[in-house]
């Protein structure tokens, strides 16, 4: 994977969290945090378990109220506006997405085509158009027929983004969406994200693996305890200092000789 410039992203934030605070039960999960993102940039979320990236994105999602601040999505209060609305404009590939029924690969597929159909949901032309091509971006062609349950996790995965894909929206939440996934498939996963980006959507991951988000975030913000405690270019943000401030592990920090990336190693001796 080459890191990529960024293109001049919208001016205005079609995400747009000020001053968000939330908790669980009375513990806090998050304080004070404000995020902007915009149409054309591949934003980064990143911190220790615990952090609030999951929470932040929920929010972002509408699946949350803020219990102070505000969050808005293309000018919509995610959390008031109509369910099919806020799917027009947002898709979410969540951290442990599920089905209870062992639907095929294509028909969980054109399920992201639900808010864009009528009420008695027949598929058109462009849907079938919209299903096919995103099951050719997630390499799921080959199982399209195959029952959800005869998967793997990784493959499970794939299929909840192809789905994420098909829905059309203006911004895509992706809330690891590299786990269970081998190297080949997260950075498959990670260059559909890319090309999402550069195609005008905002993308906004939360991401574990440092590396992966060094290679393909155009901008990465850090949280730590509930708090946004660093934001900007990957290579700027991710220095060793920080990392062992934020998640309490000492590491070697270099560079990717090929692209120039930020490369992060744990310094582990081999005693």
């Amino acid at each position: 994977m080459t890191a990529r410039a960024p293109e001049a992203p919208s001016p205005d934030p079609i995400v747009d969290v000020r001053g968000v605070s939330f908790a669980y039960r009375g513990m806090a999960a998050l304080s004070g945090v404000s995020l902007a993102a915009r149409a054309g940039e591949f934003v980064g979320l990143l911190g220790p378990n615990g952090a609030g990236k999951s929470t932040l994105v929920r929010l972002v999602a509408g699946l949350l109220a803020p219990a102070a601040g505000e969050v808005r999505l293309a000018g919509l209060d995610p959390w008031t506006a109509p369910r099919r609305t806020v799917a027009q404009v947002c898709a979410l590939v969540p951290q442990e997405p599920r089905l209870a029924w062992p639907f095929t690969v294509r028909e969980a597929v054109m399920m992201g085509r639900a808010p864009r159909q009528g009420l008695l949901a027949v598929a058109s032309r462009f849907d079938r158009g919209a299903v096919e091509g995103a099951l050719l971006a997630c390499d799921l062609v080959h199982l399209a027929d195959r029952r959800l349950d005869a998967l793997s996790g990784g493959e499970r995965r794939r299929v909840f983004f192809a789905r994420a894909l098909a829905q059309e929206p203006r911004v895509l939440l992706l809330d690891e969406a590299t786990a269970f996934l081998d190297l080949g498939h997260q950075v498959a996963a990670m260059r559909m994200a890319q090309v999402a980006a550069k195609g005008g959507l905002c993308v906004v991951a939360v991401l574990h693996d440092l590396n992966l988000a060094a290679a393909a975030c155009d901008r990465v913000v850090v949280l730590s305890r509930g708090q946004v405690v660093a934001e900007g270019p990957p290579a700027a943000v991710l220095t060793a200092e920080r990392v062992r401030e934020v998640w309490d592990v000492e590491v070697w920090r270099g560079e990717n000789a090929a692209t120039g990336a930020a490369v992060v190693l744990p310094a582990m001796d081999r005693r």
